[in-house]
C-alpha cells in the first residue's frame, strides 16, 4: 500500500512532467520566451509551499542583479526576477495573515518606527484617494505595499539569530559585488569617461544615480565587517579589504556627488552615535535647511541664483562638473532648483493631500519659473523633484513630509539607544552599520527620490526592520521587559 509521501511524490512528478511537456509544446508553437518561465514558476510555487523562508533567502540574492525590462513600447516595465518574487511574497503574507490575524507580534506594533511607517502608509492611501492621477497613484500604492511587506514586515520572521544577519549580508554582497565588477570593467573599456558613465551601467541599474546610491548604502556594512572579522583567516580579511577597495572605486567612478556626501554623512552619524550626540544631528540639519529656505524665499532672493541658460550645461569630466556646481553653471543642479521651485509653488494649491503619488510630472511645468529653465527641462524621461522631502510635500502633502522628517530623527535616536544598550560586540557593530546605511540613503534621497525603487527600498526598509528587531534583542539582553 502506497504511503501518503509516495502519493505526493507521484503527483509532484506527474505535475512537473506535464508542465515541462506543455511548456515545450507551447514554446514550439508560439516561439514566446516567456513560456519558458513556466517550470521555474512551478518550482518556485512548490518551494513557497514547502518552506517560504528558504525562498526568501533566494529572493534576497536576486535583488542586486535584477534588471529592468521595458515592454509595450517602453510604456511599461518590470524588474526581473525580483518583482514577480515580491508579488508571490505579498500573496504568502496575505495567506499567513488570513490564517492567523495575530501572527505579527505585539512588540513589533508597539515600536515607534513601525508606528510612523504605518502612519506614512495610511496617509499614502489618503493621498491616493485624493489624487489627480488616480491610475498612476494606485500603481504606486501597490508597489509600496509589496515593498513594505517584503522588506519591512517579513524580516520579523527571517532575521532571528546572528547567522541570519551574516547570511543576509553575504546574499546581498555577492551579487552586488558582481554588478560592481561588471560595471567597472565596462566603464574601463570606455576609459572611465564621465560622459560614458551612463553607458557603463550594462542594464543592471536604471542610471548611475541608482547605482551609486545602492553601492554607497551598502558600503558602511563592509566597514563594520572589518572589526567583526578580526582574528579570522588572513584570506578572509584580505578579501574583505579588496572588496572595500572595489566599492570605493565603484563609488568614485559612478561620478555621483550625493553618494560621496552620503558616505561622509554616514561617518558623522557613526561617530556621533558613539559619542551619544546623534540626537543633535538631524535637528541641526533641519534647522539649517529651514534657515536656508527662509533666506531664499525672503524678497524672492532665490531669483538672484537663476542660471545663465546659454552657459549651463553638462561637462565631460567630473572635476569640471563639481566646479560648475559651485559656480551655478551645472545643468543637473540648476534643473533641481527649477523643479524644487515649481514643486513648492504647486504645494500651495494642495497643501494637505498633494497632487497624488506619481502626479508631479503632469502638473509642475505651469508652476515653474522660466528663468531657471535648462536644456533638460523638457524632461522626456518624466523624472520628478530630485528631493524626497519636496517629493512628499508636492505629491502627498505636508503630513507625509513631516512624517518622513520625524522618521529620520527617530531612526538615529533609536539606533543610538540600541548601540549603547547592547553589550554584545556583534550586535553593537551591526547596529551602527545599519544606521550608517540609512544615513547614506537619507543624503542620496535628499537629491533624488529612490526609496520606492526596489534595490534602494531593500537597503532602506530592511535595515529599518532590523533596528526594530535589534531593539527588542537589546532589551532582552539588558533585562528590560518586552511585550510578546
Amino acid at each position: 500500500m502506497q504511503t501518503l509521501s509516495n502519493i505526493r511524490n507521484k503527483w509532484f512528478d506527474v505535475a512537473a512532467f506535464s508542465i515541462l511537456f506543455a511548456t515545450i509544446v507551447i514554446f514550439a508553437l508560439t516561439g514566446s520566451y516567456f513560456v519558458l518561465a513556466a517550470p521555474f514558476v512551478f518550482l518556485w510555487a512548490v518551494l513557497l509551499g514547502v518552506n517560504w523562508k528558504t525562498a526568501y533567502w533566494i529572493f534576497l540574492f536576486t535583488i542586486p542583479a535584477s534588471i529592468q525590462i521595458n515592454f509595450a513600447g517602453d510604456t511599461m516595465s518590470i524588474t526581473l526576477p525580483d518583482q514577480p518574487l515580491m508579488w508571490s511574497f505579498l500573496l504568502v503574507f496575505i495567506l499567513i495573515l488570513a490564517s492567523n490575524p495575530k501572527v505579527i507580534p505585539r512588540w513589533w506594533w508597539q515600536d515607534p518606527l513601525v508606528l510612523v511607517v504605518t502612519l506614512q502608509f495610511l496617509w499614502t492611501i489618503v493621498a491616493v484617494v485624493c489624487s489627480k492621477m488616480i491610475f498612476f497613484s494606485l500603481k504606486f500604492l501597490l508597489a509600496k505595499t509589496w515593498l513594505l511587506v517584503c522588506f519591512f514586515v517579513l524580516p520579523i520572521w527571517i532575521f532571528q539569530e546572528k547567522k541570519d544577519f551574516i547570511k543576509g549580508f553575504l546574499l546581498l554582497l555577492i551579487p552586488m559585488l558582481v554588478t560592481v565588477l561588471v560595471i567597472l570593467a565596462h566603464h574601463a573599456l570606455l576609459g572611465f569617461r564621465f560622459d560614458m558613465v551612463q553607458k557603463s551601467m550594462s542594464g543592471l541599474y536604471y542610471n548611475h544615480v541608482d547605482y551609486s546610491t545602492v553601492i554607497s548604502m551598502f558600503f558602511p556594512l563592509l566597514l563594520i565587517a572589518v572589526p567583526l572579522t578580526k582574528g579570522r583567516h588572513i584570506f578572509i580579511r584580505g578579501g574583505l579589504i579588496v572588496i572595500i577597495l572595489l566599492f570605493i572605486a565603484g563609488i568614485a567612478f559612478a561620478y555621483a556627488r550625493a553618494a560621496v556626501i552620503g558616505v561622509v554623512f554616514a561617518l558623522v552619524i557613526g561617530i556621533t552615535m558613539r559619542m551619544r550626540l546623534v540626537n543633535f544631528v538631524m535637528p541641526v540639519f533641519y534647522g539649517l535647511m529651514i534657515l536656508l529656505v527662509s533666506y531664499m524665499v525672503q524678497n524672492n532672493k532665490y531669483i538672484d541664483f537663476r542660471p545663465d541658460y546659454n552657459n549651463t550645461y553638462m561637462h565631460k569630466n567630473f572635476t569640471d562638473h563639481v566646479i560648475s556646481t559651485f559656480r551655478g553653471k551645472d545643468m543637473s543642479s540648476m534643473e533641481r532648483l527649477y523643479r524644487w521651485i515649481a514643486a513648492i509653488r504647486m504645494s500651495k494649491d494642495r497643501p494637505l493631500t498633494g497632487y497624488g503619488p506619481r502626479a508631479f510630472y503632469y502638473f509642475y511645468k505651469p508652476y515653474a519659473v522660466t528663468s531657471f529653465r535648462t536644456y533638460v527641462s523638457r524632461n522626456p524621461e518624466q523624472s520628478t523633484t530630485h528631493n524626497y522631502f519636496i517629493y512628499m510635500l508636492v505629491e502627498q502633502g505636508w503630513p507625509a513630509m513631516i512624517l518622513y522628517a520625524v522618521l529620520m530623527v527617530l531612526i538615529f535616536a533609536k539606533a543610538q539607544k540600541i548601540y549603547h544598550r547592547f553589550k554584545d560586540r556583534f550586535y553593537r557593530h551591526v547596529t551602527i552599520g545599519l544606521a550608517m546605511t540609512i544615513a547614506v540613503g537619507f543624503i542620496n534621497n535628499f537629491f533624488s527620490e529612490l526609496i520606492e525603487t526596489h534595490k534602494v527600498a531593500a537597503l532602506f526598509f530592511i535595515p529599518l526592520a532590523l533596528l526594530v528587531i535589534l531593539d527588542r534583542k537589546s532589551r532582552e539582553e539588558a533585562g528590560v521587559e518586552t511585550s510578546a
